[in-house]
């Protein structure tokens, strides 16, 4: 049933959606709030409010993050301790070694970055920032995330069939992922293909919605650059999604035809072509990293202009910086095939790209850096998340220069630097900077405070152990260790004690930060139920989402706001309050 903006009693220009059978019924005479109860299945399976689709999105990310970070636990300790029993796990088998690194990297990009930054954040936030009662498209929304659990469930059934789970790696490079006799995992390489493919067309729906309600939904008032940063770089995300995404969904129906009917379009032998897979992987895949690093970025924005009670430092060059980035993320793929045959003209080529894109990337990070100078700082913890993020990138973001010149890489590449360098890109995305928008938004989306002290503890468990665990693998790269190899005592010049104690002390690091994951669930679990009252507005903060109550009510306005000003006036001469809310007129 359609439900025009009118019987709000406000007008939303392109508001006029269909909200879906939950706001089929009820009484509309108490405001957005007055909508009857709802059971079990229709409020929390079959909804179409778009907070519950984000608490759905969040929570089964999480999960899934929980099943990566315990593959993680079972191959580090058989490379540190090679051969011996894995308490929880058992021996690790090479073939299991293979799975369990495999889907390790899927789950932890595709089944926890992307849906907790893009798709929970972004279904939460962008009606709430944006002061609109939903989504455009509800029913699309649903069919979402239904579809993403879908494509969980596959991946998790993919471990448990004849031969269990994927192990060609998670870039899943053919021939080794096409031909059953050398992933050893037939119906698991098949299951996984179509466990991905799947989740990419639940985020293809999702960002329709992201797209479509940021351009047509917003507040009156509220003009292109008074939207907040983190539904900008959510809505640039989702855009870079959508362009990049075709052609390794085609790739991918391919290799399930050469995995299951026979065809050999990467197949040398047959007139295929094994770096065809490269190219259309890497053509999303580099993309994909600035699709999970622009909302991660968005979200520390927020962060950091709340707790230094700043203004927001050059926000026009920041959004035009993330539109370019966006752009030049289209021509830097094949800095990932510098040792795959390319024509060393073209290698030149993407050495260039590669060292250009740093640059907009940088300027970010050093506008935040602008945004702290001189300000009233709180090292609360979603603060201290950010200023980690900004820190811990920055050690990714200059260690990649090593990678993105095709010289270096020819000797970095394939090794274990590789793979600190990649850790310290995306740990700052898919875990700190989740971390970071948990904290700060858990009062809006729960009603509850966290505790502080525990917060705390758990910030410092994690990001010490962090640096503990990959630090010394850009050292065991340089020393030439190879990825992916079960067992380095096969390799005598990679056996040596050196190198043995490194390995060591990054596994026992990686048990120190997981360790510290059930303090932030004990956290988590302790404020749900015994939480102080976290009120409207606990940060003080200027965004629309902080106006209404804490956690909202399905439709989350009362009165649907209007915007008079941008989103991060903080601080203002004159004002006696630091802050100035985007909905109060004076």
């Amino acid at each position: 049933m359609a439900q025009p903006a009118e019987e709000h009693g406000h007008s939303h220009e392109g508001h006029d959606h269909a909200h879906g059978d939950d706001h089929a019924h009820g009484d509309h005479g108490a405001g957005h709030g007055g909508h009857h109860e709802e059971g079990f299945v229709k409020k929390y399976l079959w909804s179409c409010d778009h907070k519950m689709i984000a608490k759905q999105y969040m929570f089964t990310g999480m999960f899934m993050g929980i099943i990566g970070g315990f593959f993680s636990y079972a191959f580090r300790m058989q490379m540190a301790y090679p051969g011996h029993n894995v308490p929880g796990f058992g021996v690790v088998s090479p073939n299991e070694y293979n799975a369990l690194i495999t889907n390790h990297g899927t789950i932890m990009i595709f089944w926890l970055a992307m849906p907790v930054l893009i798709a929970a954040f972004g279904n939460f936030l962008i009606p709430l920032m944006l002061g609109c009662d939903d989504m455009v498209f509800p029913r699309i929304n649903r069919l979402s995330y239904q579809i993403f659990l879908l494509s969980a469930l596959v991946l998790i059934a993919s471990w448990f069939v004849p031969g269990g789970g994927f192990g060609g790696a998670w870039t899943a490079y053919p021939p080794l992922s096409a031909k059953a006799q050398y992933n050893l995992t037939p119906l698991g390489s098949t299951l996984w293909v179509i466990a991905v493919a799947l989740e990419f067309v639940a985020f293809l729906l999702g960002g329709i919605n992201f797209v479509t309600t940021a351009m047509n939904s917003r507040a009156p008032g509220m003009k292109m650059f008074d939207i907040p940063m983190v539904v900008w770089m959510i809505v640039i995300a989702s855009i870079l999604f959508m362009g990049s995404v075709g052609p390794l969904v085609a790739g991918a129906v391919m290799l399930v035809f050469d995995q299951t009917v026979g065809t050999g379009f990467f197949d040398p032998v047959r007139g295929g072509d094994p770096i065809l897979w490269q190219h259309l992987f890497w053509f999303f895949g580099h993309p994909e990293v600035y699709v999970v690093l622009l909302p991660a970025v968005g979200i520390v924005a927020e962060i950091i202009t709340v707790f230094s009670r700043k203004k927001l430092f050059a926000y026009r060059t920041v959004l035009y910086t993330a539109f370019g980035t966006g752009i030049l993320s289209f021509f830097v793929w094949a800095h990932h095939q510098f040792i795959a045959g390319i024509d060393p003209r073209m290698a030149n080529v993407f050495t260039a790209t590669t060292v250009l894109i740093s640059i907009p990337i940088a300027e970010m990070m050093f506008v935040y850096v602008a945004t702290l100078y001189g300000g009233s700082i709180r090292l609360t913890t979603p603060m201290l998340w950010a200023l980690a993020f900004i820190a811990e990138f920055m050690i990714g973001g200059v260690t990649g220069i090593f990678l993105g010149a095709s010289g270096s890489d020819i000797y970095f590449h394939d090794t274990y630097f590789v793979l600190a360098h990649f850790h310290y890109t995306f740990v700052p995305i898919a875990v700190i900077a989740v971390f970071a928008g948990f904290t700060y938004w858990f009062p809006k989306m729960f009603g509850k405070m966290m505790n502080e002290t525990l917060g705390k503890i758990h910030f410092w468990g994690t990001i010490l152990p962090f640096n503990g665990v990959f630090i010394p693998l850009f050292i065991t790269g340089m020393g030439g260790d190879h990825r992916r190899i079960y067992n380095y005592q096969n390799f005598p010049e990679l056996a040596t004690q050196e190198l043995a104690n490194l390995r060591q002390f990054a596994t026992v690091s990686l048990l120190i930060l997981l360790a510290f994951q059930f303090v932030f669930f004990i956290n988590l679990i302790i404020s749900l139920l015994n939480g102080k009252a976290a009120g409207n507005n606990p940060w003080r903060a200027n965004t629309l989402e902080w106006t209404t109550v804490s956690p909202p009510p399905h439709g989350n306005f009362a009165q649907l706001p209007t915007c008079y000003r941008g989103p991060y006036e903080y601080s203002v001469p004159g004002r006696e309050e630091d802050f100035w809310p985007q909905d109060q007129a004076t």
